[in-house]
C-alpha cells in the first residue's frame, strides 16, 4: 500500500517530482537508469519508520520532472545543482544521500564538491571512482562490429527508438537480465551492460524472459511502464552522452577526497562486477573515500539492489544512519 506522499519541487530553473515520507533527519533518495522514484518505494516506509524524512526525487529528466530539451543540460554538475535546491527547498541545512547506479555515481560527486549540503553518503553497485587517464568516449572499446553500450547510447535516436518502441518489452529484459534472477555473471551470461553489435539493438541479445523477476510485482513494473511510456528515455539516455563533459568538469576537482562518512553496498550478480578491472577499483576505495565505514556483497542480488534485496540494504542503510 502506497503510504508517500507525492508533490512538485521548483529547483535550480526545473521543476523535479517527489516522493517524500517521514519526519527527521532527511534522507535523499537518487535512482538510476532506468528507474524512477518508484524504485525507493521499500526505502520510503522503512526510513521513516526508523525516523528519518525520506525524500525521493524523480531525476532531471525521469518521471513526473522537468526534461530540459538540451542534451548539454545533464551533466553531473547540473543534476548536483538540483538537489542542492531541493535541500533548500525542503527547508533542510543539509542532507545524507543515498544513490544506486547513475544515483550512486551523482551520489559520491554530490559528497565530494558539497560536503556542507551533503553530510554522508550510501552508494549502491556503483563504487567512488577516480578520474580516468583519458575521456570515456577513448577509454571504452570501439571495434568494427560492436560498440560499448555507452558509445550506443551515446548517438542521438538511436536507443530511444529501440527502447520507445515497446517499452515494457524493454523494462522486462533489462530489469531481468540485470538483476540477480539472472544467475551468477560469466562470458555466457546475456550482460545487457556490455558490447552491441553495431547491425543490431543493445534488446537483440537479451532473450524475453519468462516472468518477471520474482522482486518485481505486476503492478509496480506497470508503475514503471507507465512512466517510461509518458517520458521516454531521452533523459536518462542524455546522462550517458555527458560521460566526456563530466570528464572535462571533474578536472576541477582532481585529488579531492570524499571526506563525509560513506558505505558502499554492491550485489554479488550486479553488472557492473564483471567489467574488468572493476574489483580493483573497489579495493582501492579507502584511498579516495577515507571517511568509509564499509563494503558489503548482498548475496543473490543484482543491479537493482535497493528493490531485490529492500530488507537488507534497510537494515544496512538505517544501521549507517544511526551511526552517523
Amino acid at each position: 500500500m502506497q503510504t508517500f506522499t507525492q508533490t512538485f519541487i521548483e529547483t535550480n530553473g526545473i521543476r523535479l517530482g517527489v516522493a517524500e515520507q517521514g519526519a527527521g533527519p532527511p534522507v535523499l533518495l537518487l535512482h538510476g537508469f532506468p528507474e524512477t522514484s518508484y524504485a525507493w518505494r521499500h526505502q520510503l516506509a522503512a526510513l521513516s519508520s526508523a525516523g528519518f524524512r525520506a525524500v525521493a526525487p524523480d531525476m532531471r529528466g525521469f518521471g513526473r520532472s522537468d526534461c530540459p530539451a538540451e542534451q548539454a543540460q545533464y551533466t553531473t554538475l547540473d543534476i548536483i545543482g538540483d538537489l542542492v535546491g531541493l535541500v533548500e527547498a525542503l527547508g533542510e541545512q543539509n542532507a545524507v544521500v543515498v544513490g544506486n547506479d547513475w544515483g550512486a555515481t551523482i551520489a559520491w560527486q554530490a559528497a565530494l564538491v558539497r560536503p556542507d549540503r551533503f553530510r554522508a553518503v550510501v552508494a549502491l553497485g556503483v563504487p567512488m571512482m577516480d578520474r580516468a587517464p583519458l575521456t570515456p568516449s577513448k577509454l571504452f572499446p570501439v571495434m568494427q562490429q560492436a560498440w560499448f553500450y555507452t558509445h550506443y547510447f551515446a548517438q542521438p535516436g538511436y536507443a530511444e527508438r529501440e527502447f520507445e518502441a515497446d517499452v515494457a518489452t524493454t523494462l522486462r529484459k533489462l530489469y531481468f537480465w540485470a538483476s540477480g534472477d539472472a544467475g551468477p555473471r560469466d562470458i555466457n551470461t546475456p550482460n545487457p551492460f556490455g558490447l552491441v553489435p553495431r547491425e543490431a539493438g543493445l534488446l537483440d541479445a537479451l532473450p524475453q524472459p519468462a516472468a518477471l523477476p520474482t522482486w518485481l510485482s505486476e503492478h509496480d513494473f506497470e508503475v514503471f511502464v507507465s512512466a517510461f511510456a509518458a517520458s521516454g528515455f531521452r533523459g536518462g539516455l542524455n546522462y550517458y552522452r555527458n560521460l566526456d563533459r563530466n570528464w572535462d568538469l571533474q578536472a576541477a576537482f582532481s585529488g579531492l577526497q570524499v571526506q563525509t562518512p560513506a558505505l558502499y553496498l554492491v550485489g554479488e550478480y550486479d553488472t557492473g562486477l564483471a567489467i574488468p578491472g572493476m574489483q580493483e577499483i573497489i579495493s582501492m576505495m579507502p584511498k579516495l573515500v577515507p571517511g568509509l565505514r564499509g563494503s558489503q556483497i548482498i548475496q543473490g542480488a543484482g543491479h537493482w539492489l535497493q528493490q531485490e534485496a529492500p530488507e537488507r540494504v534497510n537494515t544496512a542503510v538505517i544501521e549507517f544512519l544511526h551511526g552517523l
